[in-house]
C-alpha cells in the first residue's frame, strides 16, 4: 500500500498539488524470511523494523518528503486527531478495533477510514468515514465504514486462531494467494485516486476474488447500507463487538429469569 503511496504522491504534486501527502506509518512487525519475495523487501533488511524499511525508501525515492516511521502497536485508547485519512492494511480483528476506537476518540469532526483486508485469494475494500464519539448526530449521508457493514471484523473473539506467522516463502503462499495483497492495494489506491482528483465518488469499495477473476463494487447507496443492517436515523450509533452484545444480552437474559 505504501508503493502506491508513493505513486500518488508523485501523480497529485504533477498535477499541481502544492505538497501532495503526508503520511505515517504505523506497524510493529519486523522483516522476517517469509516476506522476502512476497513483499518489498530484501534479505538485508530482515530483523529490521517494516515500517522504517519502507519509509526510508520512500523518502528517498520522494526526495523532498519527510514521511514518518512509528514501529508501534496502536491501541484503542489512543486519539488519531492528527490525520484526515486512515488506511487500514491489518491482518487481525483487534487492529481494525483500535483504528476505530482512536478515530472515534478525536475531540470533533469526522475522519475517513480506507479499510483494506484478504484472506488467500479474495480480499475487500471499503472506504468509510468515522465521527467522534463526542458527536451526538450523524449526517444521513456520512459513509458507512467497514465495522459498519462487518462487525465482526473489529471482534477478536472471532480471529482465525490458526494465524502464525509463516517460515518461509512456500509456506506463506499455502496461506494466502501471491497476488491478492498487490490486487487489493492497487483497488484502494484508485478509489483514493478517484476521490483526490475527481473530488467525487459513486462507490465506496469493492470486494475481489481472484479464484473467480471478480470485483463487485460497493455502491455509495442507502438501499445498499439498509440490506447491511446500517441504521441512518440522524443519531450516532456505537459499533460494537458481536460478541460483547451477546455477553451482554446473556446477562440480561439470566437477570430476568432470576427475577
Amino acid at each position: 500500500m505504501l508503493e502506491k503511496l508513493v505513486a500518488l504522491h508523485r501523480a497529485l504534486k504533477a498535477k499541481g498539488h502544492p505538497n501532495g501527502l503526508d503520511v505515517v506509518v504505523v506497524d510493529p512487525d519486523t522483516v522476517s524470511a517469509a516476506n522476502i519475495g512476497r513483499q518489498a523487501f530484501y534479505p538485508s533488511d530482515i530483523g529490521a523494523y517494516k515500517c522504517d524499511v519502507l519509509v526510508n525508501r520512500a523518502n528517498m525515492a520522494l526526495e523532498c518528503t519527510r514521511w514518518k516511521a512509528q514501529p508501534a502497536i496502536l491501541g484503542t485508547r489512543a486519539s488519531l486527531d492528527a490525520f484526515d485519512l486512515v488506511i487500514g492494511a491489518v491482518d487481525n480483528r483487534a487492529a481494525r478495533l483500535a483504528i476505530l476506537r482512536g478515530l472515534e476518540n478525536c475531540a470533533s469532526g469526522t475522519r475517513y477510514w480506507l479499510d483494506t483486508g484478504n484472506r488467500a485469494n479474495d480480499g475487500q475494500v471499503v472506504l468509510g468515514q468515522v465521527t467522534s464519539r463526542r458527536k451526538v448526530k450523524d449526517d444521513p449521508k456520512r459513509l458507512p465504514h467497514i465495522a459498519e457493514f462487518y462487525p465482526d471484523l473489529i471482534d477478536s473473539a472471532a480471529e482465525d486462531k490458526d494465524n502464525t506467522p509463516s517460515c518461509s516463502l512456500a509456506e506463506a503462499l499455502e496461506k494466502q494467494s501471491l497476488y491478492i495483497n498487490t490486487t487489493v492495494s492497487d483497488f484502494a489506491a484508485n478509489l483514493l485516486w478517484m476521490l483526490f482528483t475527481e473530488g467525487r465518488l459513486d462507490t465506496q469499495g469493492a470486494f475481489i476474488n481472484l479464484n473467480r477473476m471478480m470485483v463487485t463494487p460497493l455502491r455509495i447507496d442507502a438501499a445498499v447500507w439498509e440490506r447491511f443492517g446500517i441504521v441512518r436515523d440522524g443519531k450516532r450509533h456505537k459499533v460494537e463487538r458481536p460478541s460483547v452484545v451477546a455477553k451482554r444480552k446473556k446477562k440480561q437474559h439470566e437477570e430476568a429469569v432470576a427475577a
